[in-house]
């Protein structure tokens, strides 16, 4: 029979409770503060919900009332250098994290007026909420995003787990910055299943981050219970598994709350995080706006009640008054100052229409002049820096290796920018990654070429996060594009749109490299081009250079960018030789700037990567006078509609050439545009090579005739010249 032993965790798992001597130990005056907090954010809950009644607030409206208590008392001892994020359901998060900030040292909440810095606090957040441009992100984030960099909150969050691994790139910079400063990352129990939040949780202990994670278990998912949910309903366990000290406390006692949370602190401070905090709280009303959920029938009028009688607020005011640290009239004083702090944000937003009912206020709307503003940076970030090309540059070069001269270029790098870091699969080993283009780094740099286990989720999340914050710049590496699909979130809905979302102006800092595999064998999840995806997301710059030259000084402008860029790589340029300086890799060249790599007037060549000279090798092989670009940069706001429009007037006849599949394609957003820019201009509609429609085979046949070469190109040439009636003679 066999023999069972009994493993032991290599993690606490601990239950908090509070004592009377921590009523002592926090004193008359933080418990005062914590109480009006707790006042401010119930009665700005109350008011949203009235808003909402009154058709002021677009969109759904998440409240917090019944979990506020465990949010203030958690953030209470944070600093302003103490990141934060949170969830949809955020408000409560962000405007503890704000209150700790803005308010005066001096402040008695039970004597005192309320401070301007607080009623400006409520009425700026309100605005938000209301999409309004008073707001802190001019009314773009709304209910669900909520961001204040000053103040230490980077975003609440209005996907499911969404914000945690952005979180974790904070607390990366923070743990760099080595000043004890910890984020807090504040998410609900229905965000423990997602993959976001379980890899998340591995890197952070992975990489021992200063980070608490958050989980506010108010038991239902909308309307699913936590019991339908999840066998273990403590949400706290999650953590366990990873090796992260876990803890569990009442989230309706805000005094235990708050020596939990000072517990996860220390342990945060003293470099011995991760830490995982679950506070069992209550949502009083449903997941969105101000019914009940015994109104939608998944609980009862009684459960609903009985959470009701231990209401956080009342509790903590009454232990106040027991101990005579708090007097009525006191208590009385900070309801009324929040109440009116509240209904005089409402007045500044709204004004009367007549039998009772309100407006907001016309001259808050933004102007939609503001609609595009910032999705992309203005580039200002290049002011004064001198852009060359192969053909003007003076210095001396010779042929490359085009792997090798990458690899040189971001040594070079890391030797002049020590915010840079390479985080991704294998990127530490295998002699520089998977493909050679990290080789030096991680003999140099150990702890700044940091191996990623197989969780892109997480580790591009973190590294988005850390471009959130701003002071360190981020390399990802993507082994394969085809794995952006399983970060899509955090590529897409995340980094791709969070420059725009809180308002245009904070900087997003990160570059991500990856690589088309096509006609490797790598079959149809491995051989993607990236180039369409991206595309699709304005807040994603894309590079593609077809050089060992242009890589350098396109990959330098990269990392000099304040906006996410990708560089698309091609395994067939990795081993080619190509043409590269001597010894200078400081050059830039300008993203955004396409090049003609071959003069003509027959018809315009658009093309980028190894695509380019397989055009000019191909318009050589037919002796034909086609003007061949070489895009270089592919994204939207970075396409030279100069330089490709001067060609289309000159040759009124365009090929989109790019190498891969028609499905997922970049070649039919450009023709789309083209054909609405320059319509006067063509004789012809653009025509388009591509290849097939499905994805790329394993099979070398199959594969081979799903995407494009040069037989295929040197085909669509002839058929074009014989579209404008001037057929080349039959090959012989």
């Amino acid at each position: 029979m066999a023999i069972t032993k009994e493993l032991k965790l290599t993690a606490p798992w601990l239950q908090f409770e509070a004592t009377v001597d921590d009523w002592d130990d926090l004193g008359a005056a933080e418990l005062q503060r914590i109480l009006n907090h707790m006042h401010i954010i119930r009665a700005f809950e109350e008011e949203m919900l009235q808003l909402d009644v009154d058709g002021l607030v677009h969109g759904p409206l998440h409240v917090s009332i019944g979990q506020e208590g465990a949010i203030v008392a958690a953030l209470s001892s944070l600093g302003s250098s103490d990141l934060v994020n949170g969830s949809h359901r955020g408000h409560h998060v962000f405007l503890a994290k704000c209150l700790s900030h803005v308010e005066p040292k001096s402040y008695d909440p039970g004597k005192d007026d309320t401070p301007q810095a607080i009623n400006n606090l409520v009425y700026r957040t309100m605005a938000e909420i209301m999409g309004l441009s008073p707001g802190f992100c001019e009314g773009r984030g709304g209910s669900m995003h909520l961001r204040w960099d000053e103040a230490g909150v980077i975003g609440t969050n209005a996907i499911v787990g969404g914000g945690v691994p952005l979180a974790n790139g904070a607390a990366w910079s923070l743990k760099r910055d080595g000043e004890n400063h910890v984020a807090f990352t504040c998410f609900g129990d229905g965000s423990c299943h997602i993959g976001n939040v379980l890899e998340s949780l591995n890197l952070a202990a992975l990489y021992n981050l200063p980070i608490c994670f958050l989980i506010e278990n108010n038991q239902y998912a909308v309307s699913t219970t936590l019991a339908e949910e999840a066998r273990e309903t403590r949400m706290s366990s999650r953590g366990l598994s990873y090796g992260i000290p876990s803890f569990r406390v009442d989230g309706m006692n805000p005094i235990a709350v708050r020596k939990a949370a000072e517990h996860v602190i220390d342990l945060l401070r003293k470099g011995k995080g991760p830490a995982v905090l679950e506070v069992d709280v209550y949502r009083y009303f449903h997941h969105s706006g101000g019914l009940p959920g015994s109104a939608f029938g998944y609980r009862s009028k009684e459960e609903e009640t009985a959470a009701r009688a231990r209401d956080p607020l009342d509790m903590l005011g009454r232990g106040l008054l027991e101990r005579q640290w708090l007097f009525d009239e006191e208590l009385e004083t900070i309801k009324r100052n929040a109440a009116a702090c509240v209904r005089a944000a409402a007045n500044r937003l709204t004004e009367p229409t007549g039998g009772g009912k309100r407006k907001i206020v016309d001259s808050l709307w933004p102007d939609v002049s503001f609609r595009d503003q910032g999705l992309r940076g203005d580039m200002s970030e290049f002011d004064g820096i001198e852009f060359v090309e192969l053909e003007t540059y003076g210095g001396k070069t010779e042929e490359v290796k085009f792997v090798d001269f990458m690899a040189k270029a971001m040594v070079r790098r890391f030797e002049t920018d020590e915010r840079l870091f390479v985080l991704g699969e294998d990127v530490h080993k295998l002699r520089g990654g998977t493909n050679g283009a990290t080789k030096g780094l991680p003999e140099r740099w150990p702890n700044r070429c940091i191996p990623a286990p197989i969780a892109e989720h997480g580790f591009v999340g973190l590294c988005g996060g850390v471009a959130m914050v701003g002071k360190y710049r981020p390399i990802v590496e993507l082994m394969y594009p085809d794995f952006a699909l399983v970060a899509a979130d955090q590529l897409f809905n995340q980094i791709a749109k969070a420059r725009h979302m809180f308002g245009g102006k904070s900087p997003i800092p990160i570059v991500l490299r990856t690589k088309v595999a096509l006609g490797r064998g790598y079959g149809s999840q491995h051989s993607m081009d990236p180039a369409g995806l991206f595309a699709m997301w304005p807040g994603w710059r894309i590079i593609a250079p077809s050089t060992p030259f242009d890589y350098v000084g396109l990959m330098n402008s990269a990392l000099h960018c304040e906006d996410p860029v990708m560089v698309i790589e091609h395994v067939d340029l990795y081993n080619s030789n190509g043409i590269g300086t001597a010894q200078d890799y400081d050059y830039f060249i300008p993203i955004g700037k396409a090049k003609i790599v071959r003069s003509g007037g027959t018809f315009t060549v658009l093309s980028y990567l190894t695509m380019v000279d397989k055009a000019v090798r191909a318009a050589e092989q037919l002796g034909i006078d086609a003007e061949i670009i070489d895009l270089r940069s592919l994204d939207r706001g970075s396409l030279d509609w100069e330089t490709i429009g001067a060609s289309v007037r000159k040759t009124n006849h365009v090929v989109l050439l790019e190498q891969g599949p028609l499905t997922a394609s970049y070649g039919a957003m450009v023709t789309d545009e083209l054909q609405r820019r320059f319509f006067d201009y063509l004789d012809h509609p653009v025509q388009r090579i591509h290849g097939g429609e499905a994805s790329p085979s394993v099979s070398k046949v199959l594969e081979r005739s799903a995407f494009v070469g040069d037989e295929e190109i040197v085909l669509a040439f002839r058929k074009m010249l014989a579209d404008k009636g001037t057929p080349l003679a039959a090959a012989s």
